[in-house]
């Protein structure tokens, strides 16, 4: 009830005119930053933080939150358009919204992502206004071994629920975890895999990863089977993006599934790009149509677009409760608090109510206002699909080029991007699965850091994964999860009618 009072208050702070126009001004620029390849939330909010010294700390907390809330919208377009991620959790809403988009309908394919994503950051912002005091708890009880458990399920949920062959899956991550290696080793601080390149010691950006995996990647499929083809053209109507928004009720148990994965994801080290791909891959799995994933299917959208909000709103909760950020994006906000005097931690709910609560009261609000801007745009973006092929071909090249470039200003990046969408055209070609490798490059590296600090603190005793109940549940679940294939495999040969016996010298002899 106090909770319910204090959001109350919030509220009074929160929408006043300077304030809903600061909500705007930081969607459209979330917007434009979640569109342009190499940017994302992180850079975005980390440019437009020196303009915020200067202003009263819950206007420049609004500004900065509902930049993130922009960008994390703004992601969805280039990746349900072109194919091109614009944020690293955007990643698995190409997997079937591009399909969509292609298939003459990208205002239908926008509309969903936009609804799902903005139902999914309800649910965070209501975890944040009700669960804090919960949440606090579980997240205080993690270490490196509570870590590595939750990258441990993230990657198990894809051997055993991803849809693609289980080696495949495995060969996938394998990939992912060498080139996520790739650098220095933060725990030894020794240089590995360069191969006497000094700029690999940085290691491989995941940018450039991601934009020859799917730009590169896709285009040379669609150069190679529909060079010839008419370019997809789209009615704009209105009555379909309200439709579309419309019918979202009627997959609620993937919109509540979702949304329950991105809040556990965000508040735990997964992040919102786990939680997406961890929730597309569940989907999958569990869906009656999970066969048609990847040729333009709802759910396929709804599940990573829910769970990638969910986990992006839920993610700031450890960062104000525990001062200990959820996501990078919520590490640079952490690191504007301290700028203007807030420590971040539970005393922050004592000494400095009105910020707090005024900061989550703009929540709600901002994401209003978000979810009206990204549907007002819907038909402007969904005209870009009537632009003729030959003009989008060379367009998505500049675009993967300049932001590969633009990473850290090495052609060499160039060249590497240019490198991985030849690897994303072959695993394309060769029905191997990208969202495995994709995952192991993103949170590889971290969950080799979690591995090995817990063999640091327990002196090499695997018994440290089944210290507590947390870890031992969640180490558990994932050796489920990567032994439910075969479980499933010797269920179907179990359940096979056996063949009628023919007593033939050719049987005997194959039997012998």
């Amino acid at each position: 009830m106090d909770n319910l009072q204090e959001l109350l208050h919030g509220f009074t702070i929160a929408v006043t005119v300077p304030h809903l126009a600061l909500m705007a001004v930081g969607v459209l620029l979330g917007i434009l930053v979640g569109v342009l390849p190499g940017l994302g939330a992180p850079n975005g909010v980390s440019l437009l933080l020196p303009l915020t010294f200067g202003m009263q700390p819950v206007s420049a907390i609004i500004l900065l939150s509902s930049m993130y809330w922009g960008a994390l919208f703004g992601g969805s377009v280039t990746s349900i358009l072109f194919n091109i991620p614009g944020e690293p959790s955007s990643v698995a809403t190409t997997f079937d919204g591009y399909p969509m988009a292609r298939d003459g309908r990208p205002t239908t394919a926008l509309a969903t992502a936009f609804g799902s994503a903005a139902f999914g950051a309800l649910i965070g912002v209501i975890l944040i206004t009700f669960l804090a005091s919960w949440v606090a708890q579980v997240a205080l009880a993690f270490g490196p071994a509570e870590y590595f458990a939750v990258y441990f399920l993230a990657f198990a949920s894809f051997v055993g629920m991803g849809g693609a062959a289980p080696v495949k899956t495995v060969v996938a991550l394998a990939i992912g975890f060498a080139i996520a290696a790739i650098g220095i080793d933060t725990v030894s601080g020794s240089v590995r895999l360069t191969m006497g390149v000094d700029e690999l010691v940085k290691g491989v950006s995941f940018v450039v990863a991601v934009m020859g995996l799917f730009g590169i990647g896709e285009l040379l499929v669609a150069v190679e089977e529909e060079f010839h083809a008419r370019a997809v053209s789209s009615k704009i109507d209105w009555r379909e993006v309200f439709r579309a928004v419309g019918r979202l009720p009627r997959h609620g148990v993937a919109l509540l599934r979702s949304a329950a994965i991105g809040c556990w994801m965000g508040i735990t080290p997964g992040g919102p790009t786990a939680a997406s791909f961890m929730s597309y891959g569940i989907a999958r799995r569990f869906s009656r149509r999970g066969r048609h994933f990847g040729t333009g299917e709802v759910e396929g959208i709804i599940s990573p677009e829910t769970a990638d909000h969910a986990a992006g709103t839920s993610a700031l909760l450890p960062m104000l409760s525990l001062g200990i950020p959820g996501s990078a994006t919520a590490a640079v906000m952490m690191g504007g608090l301290m700028i203007w005097g807030l420590n971040p931690g539970p005393m922050l709910f004592v000494d400095s109510k009105d910020f707090v609560w005024g900061l989550i009261a703009s929540m709600y609000v901002g994401n209003i206002v978000a979810v009206a801007l990204v549907l007002m745009t819907v038909p402007v973006f969904a005209a870009l699909m009537r632009i003729p092929f030959v003009v989008i071909a060379p367009l998505i090249v500049i675009i993967c080029v300049v932001g590969a470039y633009s990473v850290s200003n090495s052609y060499l990046d160039v060249v590497m991007m240019l490198g991985f969408g030849i690897v994303g055209y072959l695993f394309k070609k060769l029905f191997y699965p990208l969202a495995p490798l994709v995952l192991a490059i993103v949170i590889g590296d971290k969950a080799e850091d979690a591995f090995r600090q817990s063999m640091l603190i327990s002196k090499g005793s695997l018994g440290i994964f089944f210290a507590n109940k947390l870890v031992t549940c969640l180490i558990v679940g994932g050796i489920a999860l990567l032994l439910l294939p075969l479980v499933l495999q010797l269920t179907r040969l179990w359940r096979r009618p056996a063949s009628p016996a023919i007593d033939t010298p050719a049987q005997e002899k194959v039997i012998i």
